[in-house]
């Protein structure tokens, strides 16, 4: 997408339908008739400081989740750390070397880009840049492929100085209007009905790919995914949603 006003990064939430572009930019959302799309995203969480715990066992991927897609033909959109792509990074490849799949970038730490953002630790201002372009650098480094330049702030959190100092990054920050709420849940099917009942033409849905800390998304997707094909939905990559929004 095009650089948003005052060369701020801009920012991509759902597909608009009203006819006159927007994207979805900067909060924007729009009515109309539109395609029965829908974009599953899964952020590949890991902070930078969380090494330790990865050693004595705790587990920030989800391979069931990622065959669950793949079994499922779910063409989707991962949102990496690359703290996670040094964690996993056979995984990482592996996802990256799908067709199927395309990977965006979710800072390299983890950290915040404002605060508050749920007690994650800040990036300062100066560091921002440098943070992104970390998490493609060990991209890179894992062998990751299919990597497009799409941007998820940790959290969720941001502001106008972060838009503002992303702006040499050349990224495109890629929100969500359907949040999952599989966040630290362990009941299937409430994760699905909320994805289920927030769900519309154009929407993109939060969801993650970490086993300790989302245990219940993969039996979430296993209902979530037929019954929005039932109702006429295709699943894309975030990429394609965005192509008619522009």
């Amino acid at each position: 997408m095009a650089p948003g006003p005052a060369g701020r990064t801009p920012v991509f939430e759902r597909r608009t339908t009203d006819g006159g572009g927007g994207g979805g930019m900067d909060g924007g959302s729009g009515g109309g008739s539109a395609e029965k799309v829908v974009a599953l995203t899964f952020d590949a969480d890991m902070t930078a400081d969380q090494g330790p715990r990865a050693a004595s066992g705790e587990r920030f991927d989800n391979p069931e989740l990622v065959a669950s897609l793949r079994r499922l033909k779910v063409p989707s959109t991962v949102f990496m750390t690359g703290r996670w792509a040094e964690e996993y990074p056979a995984q990482a490849k592996a996802i990256g070397a799908d067709p199927l799949f395309e990977v965006a970038n979710h800072s390299y730490s983890h950290h915040a880009f404002s605060s508050p953002c749920y007690g994650l630790p800040v990036v300062e201002k100066n560091a921002m840049t440098r943070d992104v372009e970390r998490a493609f650098t060990a991209f890179r480094k894992a062998g990751v492929r299919n990597v497009v330049p799409y941007f998820r702030f940790p959290g969720g959190c941001y502001d106008d100085t972060a838009l503002r100092a992303l702006a040499p990054a050349n990224v495109t920050a890629v929100q969500w209007d359907v949040v999952s709420g599989d966040a630290f849940a362990t009941d299937a099917g409430a994760v699905a009905e909320q994805v289920l009942d927030g769900v519309r033409p154009g929407s993109l849905v939060v969801m993650h790919c970490t086993r300790s800390a989302a245990p219940a998304t993969e039996a979430a997707v296993r209902r979530i995914v037929p019954e929005l094909r039932e109702r006429g939905y295709r699943f894309v990559k975030v990429s394609e949603l965005m192509e008619d929004s522009a």
